[in-house]
């Protein structure tokens, strides 16, 4: 299974990231690619105040034409996130299309980035967004894959779940800052691939210094054995990573971590068993 994880440039307007990422899928689709990921935030900028300006239904052009483009190169797209408006609320949300164009599944973040830090950032989503409650997993021809967005990585029991439920790899767009990132974005994806052995990817915007919110970047790939696959810089650029399932298979029969936990003495309990 081969990935392009798009560390893509976020403009200001939804209309200006769809050209963007046009021009960047077809990039990605000349390498025979399976499934493209948009980082968190693609459509809009990473900011408060952009999220109410410029949420969109399941049916917005920006959305429709994410099917579109699955449906022209024949491939999955993961489209990173963008800010979801669903009643009167709204939601950090990803969409998955599968080849045929049709929206197969979407996560809305379940922890949301509520942060102060002393000589750092301050960032509340919450004053804007409202979190989700799904543990999100999808079918492809390769295997089961789950989905998260950015913060949802730092709870080790979401991604547990998602490999009890049958997840071979955890794609996530995310948008680690200047201050977290250096600090935990590759420990992150490398601590919950070798917890559960499985692949893991975390696709984030390129660095713009000039935005309110700045990125880390550093788009990555981690292996069940816990070993960086790949790991970009700051710019714009396309990761390319194939996950070999079979290998995945080999760690888990040689270190059967997950057949090897005490559920006689502890277990974990999705929403879906209250």
């Amino acid at each position: 299974m081969k990935l392009a994880l798009i560390q893509m440039q976020v403009k200001n307007t939804p209309e200006e990231n769809l050209i963007k990422a046009k021009t960047l899928l077809a990039e990605a689709a000349a390498e025979k690619i399976d499934i493209a990921v948009f980082p968190e935030m693609f459509a809009c900028p990473y900011d408060n105040s952009c999220f109410p300006r410029f949420a969109m239904d399941k049916d917005d052009p920006f959305l429709l034409e994410m099917g579109n483009l699955a449906l022209e190169h024949g491939i999955y797209i993961v489209a990173g996130s963008v800010p979801e408006k669903f009643k009167d609320k709204i939601y950090n949300t990803s969409f998955v299309f599968d080849p045929k164009g049709h929206r197969i599944e979407k996560h809305r973040k379940m922890h949301l980035f509520d942060i102060n830090i002393e000589g750092g950032q301050r960032f509340m989503e919450s004053d804007v967004l409202t979190p989700g409650e799904d543990f999100t997993t999808f079918d492809t021809p390769w295997g089961k894959l789950g989905l998260m967005i950015c913060y949802d990585i730092r709870f080790p029991e979401l991604a547990r779940l998602l490999a009890l439920q049958g997840a071979k790899g955890i794609i996530v767009p995310a948008a680690f800052n200047m201050t977290t990132g250096p600090a935990h974005w590759e420990l992150s994806f490398r601590a919950r691939a070798l917890d559960n052995q499985l692949y893991m990817a975390g696709i984030a915007p390129a660095r713009d210094n000039s935005a309110s919110y700045v990125a880390w970047g550093h788009t990555i790939s981690t292996d069940p054995w816990g070993r960086v696959l790949v790991q970009l810089e700051e710019k714009e650029e396309i990761a390319f990573v194939e996950w070999d399932l079979e290998y995945l298979e080999k760690v888990r029969r040689e270190l059967p971590l997950l057949q090897h936990r005490r559920t006689d003495l502890y277990r974990l309990t999705d929403i879906t068993n209250r």
